[in-house]
């Protein structure tokens, strides 16, 4: 294993550390599961981008791959569910 490969591995172990620790603060802070959630996935992500920097594999491609394609559909998710909140908000006000 090449040192590059080492110091990239012992990085990525650290990054899925602190998306623990980030997505459990954020989760307490913020009390909301889904931000929680892409704070997790985005630490993540730069995670498993840290693991192809050593010596990729495919099982470490299609990792990154996974949580590129989760994180998007949480986007998604969340921007939908904001703008349903926003249009309920609307129509209760208009109500009134």
């Amino acid at each position: 294993m090449s040192v590059l490969a080492e110091v990239t591995r012992v990085a990525a172990l650290g990054a899925g550390a602190a998306a623990l620790v980030a997505g459990a603060l954020a989760l307490a802070v913020t009390r909301r599961p889904l931000p929680a959630l892409a704070v997790l996935l985005d630490m993540l992500l730069a995670a498993g981008l840290l693991r192809l920097l050593g010596e990729p594999d495919w099982p470490a491609i299609l990792t990154a791959a996974t949580l590129v394609a989760l994180r998007r559909l949480l986007s998604a998710a969340l921007r939908s569910g904001v703008r349903a909140r926003t249009a309920a908000a609307v129509q209760e006000k208009s109500a009134l």
